[in-house]
C-alpha cells in the first residue's frame, strides 16, 4: 500500500491589525447650501490657505451630541481623519468618531434672528455596552452631582480596561479636581464596571478662569 502523503501543518498567519475606522467607512454628510455657504465665508476670509473644515464629537450628553467645526489649514491636516466632500466644502472628519459621524446632516437655523449651525446625527451615543454603562452612570449620578459646582465630566473613549474622560466647567484646573476624579468618578465607574481598571483624565487644567495647574513662567 502507498504511504499516504503528509499533510504540512499550516503555522498560524498572525493577525493583520485593523484599518482605523477612518480608512474603513467614507461617512456621508450632509450640507444644505445655506450652512455651505457660511463656511466657505469662513474659509475665504481666512489669512492662511484653508484645506477644509474638521467635524468632530465635542462630546455626548443626555440630550445627545455635542459636535465642533474647526478650520484647517493646508499645512495642518490630520493624518486619522476621513476626507469627503459635502455641499462644495471639503470635510476632515475625526477619525476616532467617525463611525458616530456618519450621516451627520449640517444646516442653518436663524428663527431666532442669530444664524447658527445645527447638527442632526441619527447615530446612537455609544454602540458597545461598557460606553454606554459609563454614560449612563455619568448621566444619571456624576453629572447632576457635579453640576452643583457648575461642573461637568465626558467620556471620550474606552479603549481595553481604560477609560479615558475629560472634565469641563467648573471643575478645569480646580483645586479638588484630584478629589472630584480619584474619590468621585473613578471610584464610582470601577464599582458599576470592574472590568475598567484605569481612569485617564485628559483635561487641559491650565485652562480655565482660575486655572490650579498654571503653566510655569518662562
Amino acid at each position: 500500500m502507498a504511504d499516504r502523503p503528509r499533510q504540512r501543518k499550516q503555522r498560524p498567519q498572525p493577525e493583520q491589525p485593523a484599518p482605523p475606522a477612518s480608512a474603513r467607512l467614507e461617512p456621508r454628510i450632509t450640507v444644505s447650501a445655506r450652512a455651505a455657504a457660511l463656511l466657505q465665508s469662513v474659509i475665504d476670509n481666512h489669512a492662511e490657505p484653508a484645506a477644509g473644515i474638521r467635524l468632530a464629537v465635542a462630546g455626548r450628553s443626555a440630550h445627545g451630541f455635542l459636535h465642533s467645526l474647526a478650520l484647517i489649514e493646508a499645512s495642518e491636516q490630520p493624518p486619522d481623519d476621513a476626507i469627503t466632500t459635502a455641499g462644495g466644502i471639503t470635510l476632515f472628519v475625526e477619525g476616532r468618531n467617525v463611525q458616530y459621524l456618519d450621516g451627520v446632516a449640517i444646516d442653518l437655523d436663524d428663527s431666532e434672528g442669530t444664524p447658527r449651525l445645527v447638527f442632526v446625527n441619527p447615530n446612537p451615543l455609544w454602540r458597545d455596552p461598557v460606553s454606554k454603562l459609563i454614560q449612563q452612570l455619568f448621566d444619571d449620578q456624576i453629572n447632576p452631582q457635579i453640576a452643583a459646582h457648575g461642573g461637568n465630566v465626558t467620556l471620550l473613549n474606552v479603549e481595553g480596561d481604560t477609560a479615558y474622560i475629560e472634565l469641563g466647567g467648573g471643575c478645569v484646573g480646580c483645586g479638588l479636581v484630584d478629589v472630584t476624579l480619584k474619590q468621585g468618578i473613578e471610584v464610582a465607574i470601577k464599582e458599576a464596571l470592574p472590568e475598567i481598571a484605569h481612569v485617564v483624565d485628559t483635561t487641559d487644567h491650565s485652562a480655565g478662569d482660575n486655572p490650579y495647574y498654571k503653566p510655569s513662567k518662562k
